[in-house]
Formats: structure tokens, C-alpha cells, sequence
């Protein structure tokens, strides 16, 4: 759905994306990852087709953004959430969507239900009446979501679609998301935050001009250290480590009776390490998986 290959957009001598190459699915949610001024925004331009690159290629659903014809089609199947919404303030919010549809070219019956649709999901839908510019900062990003989604577009593209939204506003546009998904819509995703990454995205790519990894949540926490098991002990003595050693184990940590142990395949290991260690007298109290976090991966690549 979306392919990228040696992207690169300088702006005189400031190179803001530096050959970036990734793929994103059709029904996949990608969640791009980075520090201010890695290029996540400058990314989403150029794939929107709002500024152009300097080298590399990009394809959205087998158009070239470089292609004039071709971006045309583009604007026509994406729908954007940017990071300034953009909205006519002394319009209501449903005229605001009104007109957004109308520029799509979609029909009146169209517009009127899409409109009632997403407001009411967004939890807007009572104050459909009300000027744009006396809404917060979160109620004029939860419009600019209905308004990227008015045409039905196949793949939509959010640029930090949470921040300026308190807790349960913010929960509610990740189910929204997820609901999107359901439908089979391609979303491009630009966050600062990690949990939000986590819960809602298939595929991750961590951004700092270069992209410096790519994966699922899960591979990419397993890349930074892989698994490790930590068994707590009533007291660890020397038979106990003895023990151990003889199974061959990459490492072992004892750090006031709590051994940490790298393992390989925990379902395989783990047994054999506690009945080793029941075998040689120790008292196990309690068997857990220490696991890196997304944050861990994150701070690793873009340090």
C-alpha cells in the first residue's frame, strides 16, 4: 500500500530525511517514532504529496507522488490529520466537514451521513452546531480527524492525532483507530507516545532523519536484549549456582537472592532452570519474564 525506497528531502544544506526505505500493508497500522526534528512531518508531506522530495522514490497504492497525475489520484484516497489543524474557526463544525466534503466531491447524502457518523463517535455530534473557534485544542483535533475521514479515503495519515487531548479523549481516538482498522483503512501514524505506539501499531519504524529500525512492538523489544528470566530465591548458595552452570546458561546475575538469567526460549528453559534448582535445595519464591519496553528500543536507537 505504501512503499518507500532511498526517500531524502534536504532543505538547502539541512538534510531533514536521509534515504529512508520501508513498506506498510494495506490494513496495517505503521507508527512512526522519533524525537522533534527527526523528519516524521517532513515524511507524511512528501507521502501527502504536499512537498516534494529531492531523491527516492514513493509509491501510495502503486502512484508515484512524483507524478503530477499521480498525486492528484494520491490526495483523492489519503485523508490527513497534520499537526495544525487548520480549521475555519467562524464555521460550525459541522459546516466545517460539510465543506471539506464538498472539496472531495462527495455527494450531499454522503456528506450528511458521514458527518453524523464521525462526530457522534468522536463524541461531537452535540455540538455540531457550534463555531469551530470556540472549541479546545482537543475538540478541534477530534474535527480535523472527522474532517481527513469525510471521503472514505483507503489510507489516512495522523500527525500526532493525541496531543492535544486529555486522557479519555485520547483513549477514544485510539479505539477510533482500531475501529478503522477493523474496516481495513491503511493508517500512517506519527506519535511521541510510546504506549500509544504500542497498543495500537502492527509495524513500528524508529525515525532520526535515518530510520534506524524497523518491526512489530514485539521484535523490536526482543532486539534489544532478548529474554531474560528472573527466578527469586530464598537464598542463593553455591550448589544452586553450580547447578545452573551445568545447563550451559549464557549468563546469570545473583543480586541479593534474585537470580536474572538470559535465556533463549523461556517455554524450553525455564522448567529445566527451576527443577534445577529445586533439585540442588533452593526455595523458589516467585518465576517472572523481565522484557524490554518500547521505550527501552526507543532510547537505544535514537541515543
Amino acid at each position: 500500500m505504501i512503499d518507500v525506497e532511498n526517500l531524502t528531502k534536504k532543505f538547502d544544506d539541512v538534510t531533514a530525511v536521509d534515504g529512508v526505505t520501508f513498506h506498510v500493508d494495506e490494513g496495517e497500522v505503521f507508527g512512526f517514532l522519533g524525537p522533534n526534528g527527526a523528519g516524521k512531518t517532513t515524511t507524511v508531506r512528501m507521502l501527502s504529496c504536499l512537498i516534494s522530495k529531492t531523491s527516492g522514490d514513493a509509491r501510495i497504492a502503486g502512484y508515484d507522488i512524483d507524478n503530477t497525475a499521480d498525486s492528484l489520484k494520491i490526495r483523492k484516497i489519503i485523508g490527513l490529520v497534520p499537526d495544525n489543524v487548520g480549521l475555519y474557526e467562524e464555521l460550525s463544525a459541522y459546516k466545517n466537514l460539510d465543506f471539506y466534503g464538498k472539496l472531495y466531491e462527495c455527494n450531499k447524502t454522503q456528506r450528511k451521513e458521514n458527518i453524523e457518523h464521525f462526530l457522534r463517535m468522536l463524541g461531537l455530534w452535540d455540538k455540531r452546531d457550534v463555531a469551530a473557534g470556540a472549541f479546545s485544542k482537543g475538540m478541534k483535533q477530534k474535527i480535523a480527524i472527522a474532517r481527513a475521514l469525510i471521503h472514505e479515503p483507503k489510507i489516512l495519515f495522523l500527525d500526532e492525532p493525541t496531543v492535544n487531548l486529555d486522557p479519555e479523549s485520547s483513549k477514544m481516538v485510539r479505539e477510533f483507530i482500531l475501529e478503522l482498522k477493523k474496516e481495513n483503512k491503511t493508517i500512517f501514524l506519527n506519535t511521541h507516545n510510546l504506549d500509544e505506539a504500542q497498543k495500537i501499531c502492527d509495524k513500528i519504524g524508529i525515525l532520526n532523519t535515518k530510520l534506524m529500525a524497523t518491526g512489530s512492538p514485539k521484535e523490536l523489544e526482543e532486539s534489544v536484549w532478548g529474554s531474560k528470566t528472573v527466578i527469586q530465591l530464598e537464598q542463593v548458595n553455591e550448589m544452586i549456582l553450580d547447578a545452573l552452570d551445568k545447563l550451559s546458561l549464557n549468563s546469570i546475575i545473583n543480586d541479593d537472592n534474585k537470580l536474572t538469567i538470559d535465556v533463549v526460549n523461556p517455554e524450553k528453559e525455564n522448567p529445566a532452570i527451576v527443577a534445577a534448582i529445586v533439585r540442588a535445595g533452593g526455595h523458589v519464591q516467585y518465576v517472572t519474564e523481565l522484557s524490554p519496553t518500547l521505550e527501552d528500543v526507543y532510547l537505544k536507537f535514537v541515543r
